[in-house]
């Protein structure tokens, strides 16, 4: 379709709008309620513009093109539009720019420069909206600023999935509300903030604490989950006071999760590490880095004179950047060990050694939206990975069919083809009998240990859609990664994405877990798992708690407890670390350091520090280096992170190659049924997740951060002759943890569900198996 605009010309395509044909050739009209991934709702009326022929002014953002239709957006008719829609906005809006959050970087304020008159006609009262208490992330202190544009209503019902806010009354009487004094809990409630064109939804944890034009802005990518979303970083004073999303269409399109945005509270929290803690006569001191660095190198070589390079077991964090895992690999196997890993939730590690190439998603993540059928595995989808379920979300309501096999029958509040919730003992057979009945249905033989599987009818549905349709996609989430059945769910994986011709890949568990197989940090003796099981006389824990971090903490501690050495890079200087913990090294987290993330696509992100390190922290590949240097090892000649990162990949790199998800050798598939007795199922609450999270204050303030409970459907609940909310002690391998029972019947019948990553139930064993409920 061809039109003009203000004597512009462009060729649109059909069904555009003159607000996108505007945007194509650089026309700005003002607006409020437009919002490029929102719905049109044409209430603000702020883009009201004239066009030819027409009897009156018609909203830009509503009003579809026509070919050879001509706009005027600036003429008298288009400017006494918007001059009068100006003027009712303001009518009731408070006059507090001076106080207001959103001042400096408010669309009302900048338009009413424009389009607002000097003085007002109206002389009657204003109205009076009263604020609401939705949590401890958003502030709806000052709704009677709100212009009623419904960005947030939209937001929640298109992007987020669950409408939490909505509008309630009619007329001046309208106020934007929550549901019956409900509070805002979706895990991206906080682009709220973003969308919000006034001061009417601002930042909790924000509030008050800096103007915008005293904020510095810095780029930043997300250390939390494996999306690797892109982040502006805005600065004062050497502090970080706020994290906003920056648009990347290829990755995080607009949009952060609550995590990634609220998460750095923890940069600038009192528990932070300032100095180096050497433990002397039984007690943490600190000392200079040189009197630590030196004390480590003889303390290191005397172990490991005694004990064999072997003894030493060293484990990163996925969170940890490209750089600095490429060190401590280099590190722990120049003094002799293969025992170094970056996967501590992992358990099953059959497949190592098998794999073709590096473990990735299988496509780009902007490719996801093109799918016609997609199959989740073994994930909390909305809490693992809350962008990636967006995306989902987005797929689902075109015309794709997603499918989700998992642990848990949680909302993923998205529109499912089938769903099916196993204990995880079962995730396996419910993956065998969507195998079985993609083979009938293409009419192949049924692969070799499947012959007893009965496939239920969603299994039927599950194969049917990934039959059907062009493009199709499996994708293994963290519960998939974690199983002890791992390898045998990939080994299933990748014969259904054969027969189905979908790509098969894994979401991932961290920012890095490409990045980890990539900087080769990765075991050619001990795993994560055995590290501990057979434990080492010398440990050294790059940015993780093991307590919370590890597959099993009961037998981590254990381990750590026992040793001769155990050295920690951290941020901080809280928990159970200071009881075990022989060194303290304090390491600049991502605000503070440079480095390189590879997400789940593959792509390589690299970043720079946005402050000066807290305290006498220093960045973790630095610590590394120098260590090397005293411990005499070879290639720790590195002056700059970007040659570390050269080291691994080619300068310039952006996508990683030798990517590929396939098993080199076929493994046995040898299917077990449930058997007797309770299984636990353990996800990883979002809050809960890593380490600068669970030190944010605002996020352990929010539903998600909610103290673990019991959680198992009413029929198991029965059986075990208990009540909704009583006390019971679960017992889990010599560790035993006291939560209260809840009824949930999103759990599989014969499961409990208690979540890990958390203080009250680090004393358990494995993340899934075999656990025994009592009352206490």
């Amino acid at each position: 379709m061809e039109i003009e605009i203000d004597g512009k010309v462009a060729q649109v395509p059909d069904g555009s709008t003159i607000m996108d044909a505007a945007q194509q050739v650089g026309v700005y009209i003002p607006h409020f309620c437009y919002h490029k991934k929102l719905s049109i709702a044409a209430n603000c009326r702020m883009c009201l513009v004239q066009v030819e022929k027409a009897p009156k002014p018609l909203p830009a953002c509503a009003t579809p093109v026509t070919n050879g239709m001509k706009v005027f957006t600036h003429s008298e008719l288009a400017i006494k539009a918007q001059k009068g829609v100006m003027e009712f906005l303001l009518i009731n809006h408070p006059l507090d720019c001076p106080i207001c959050d959103q001042g400096g970087e408010c669309q009302l304020q900048d338009l009413a420069v424009g389009y607002g008159g000097s003085t007002s006609r109206y002389q009657e009262e204003k109205r009076v909206v009263f604020h609401k208490d939705v949590g401890p992330l958003i502030s709806m202190q000052e709704m009677a600023r709100c212009i009623h544009c419904t960005r947030c209503v939209r937001f929640g019902q298109e992007i987020a999935g669950v409408m939490e806010l909505g509008m309630a009354s009619r007329n001046m009487h309208s106020e934007i509300t929550t549901f019956v004094g409900r509070s805002v809990d979706s895990e991206l409630s906080g682009n709220m903030i973003d969308l919000c064109p006034v001061g009417a939804l601002t930042s909790r944890p924000f509030r008050y604490s800096a103007r915008s034009w005293e904020l510095a802005r810095r780029r930043s990518i997300s250390p939390h989950d494996s999306v690797g979303a892109n982040l502006a970083l805005q600065v004062k004073n050497n502090v970080v006071m706020r994290v906003l999303p920056r648009d990347n269409e290829e990755v995080n399109e607009c949009w952060i999760s609550d995590k990634e945005r609220f998460s750095y509270e923890a940069l600038n929290s009192p528990l932070r590490l300032a100095k180096p803690m050497v433990r002397v006569d039984g007690q943490l001191r600190e000392v200079a880095w040189n009197v630590a660095l030196d004390y480590l190198s003889h303390a290191l070589q005397d172990v490991l004179s005694r004990n064999g390079g072997e003894s030493l077991a060293a484990l990163a964090s996925p969170q940890a950047t490209l750089e600095e895992l490429h060190l401590l690999q280099k590190l722990t196997r120049g003094l002799g060990s293969g025992s170094v890993d970056c996967r501590p939730r992992r358990r099953d590690f059959s497949a190592d050694g098998k794999l073709v190439g590096i473990p990735w998603l299988g496509l780009r993540l902007s490719e996801i939206k093109d799918l016609d059928a997609a199959l989740v595995v073994g994930s909390f989808l909305r809490k693992d990975h809350p962008l990636f379920a967006q995306r989902l979300r987005q797929l689902a309501k075109k015309w794709g069919k997603v499918s989700l096999i998992s642990v848990s029958g949680d909302d993923p509040l998205l529109r499912l083809h089938a769903q099916l919730a196993v204990s995880p003992a079962e995730l396996p057979l419910a993956m065998a009998a969507v195998v079985k009945a993609a083979a009938v249905l293409r009419g192949e033989p049924v692969p070799a240990g499947l012959a007893d599987v009965e496939p239920c009818a969603a299994s039927q549905a599950i194969a049917s859609s990934l039959l059907a349709g062009e493009r199709r996609a499996i994708f293994l989430g963290n519960v998939a990664e974690q199983s002890p059945q791992a390898a045998l769910l990939h080994a299933l994986a990748n014969e259904l994405a054969r027969l189905t011709g979908a790509s098969c890949g894994f979401i991932g568990d961290g920012a890095n877990s490409v990045g980890g197989h990539l900087a080769k940090a990765l075991p050619t003796a001990l795993n994560a798992y055995e590290m501990f099981r057979q434990p080492r006389k010398a440990y050294f824990l790059l940015g993780v708690e093991p307590e919370l971090d590890c597959h099993n903490p009961q037998q981590a501690l254990a381990a750590l407890q026992a040793a001769d050495l155990v050295v920690m890079l951290t941020p901080f200087a809280d928990g159970p670390a200071r009881d075990y913990a022989d060194v303290l090294l304090p390491i600049a987290p991502f605000s503070e350091t440079s480095g390189s993330f590879v997400n789940c696509e593959g792509r390589l992100q690299s970043f720079s520090g946005v402050v000066r390190p807290f305290g006498e922290a220093r960045p973790a590949w630095k610590v590394l280096r120098v260590l090397g240097n005293l411990l005499s090892l070879a290639g720790f000649d590195q002056d700059s992170s970007e040659q570390v990162r050269d080291e691994i990949v080619a300068a310039g790199t952006e996508f990683i190659g030798g990517l590929d998800n396939r098993l080199a050798a076929e493994l046995p598939v040898a299917l077990a049924r449930s058997g007797d007795g309770l299984q636990r199922v353990a996800d990883v609450p979002i809050h809960f997740a890593d380490l600068l999270a669970r030190r944010a204050p605002a996020l352990q303030q929010t539903r998600d951060a909610a103290v673990p409970a019991a959680r198992m459907n009413g029929e198991t609940l029965k059986a075990l002759g208990l009540t909704d909310g009583v006390l019971v002690r679960v017992r889990q391998g010599a560790g035993e943890a006291v939560l209260a029972a809840r009824v949930d019947e999103t759990t599989p019948p014969s499961c409990i569900r208690v979540a890990a990553a958390h203080a009250s139930t680090a004393a358990l064993g494995d993340m899934f198996g075999a656990i025994t409920v009592e009352r206490a």
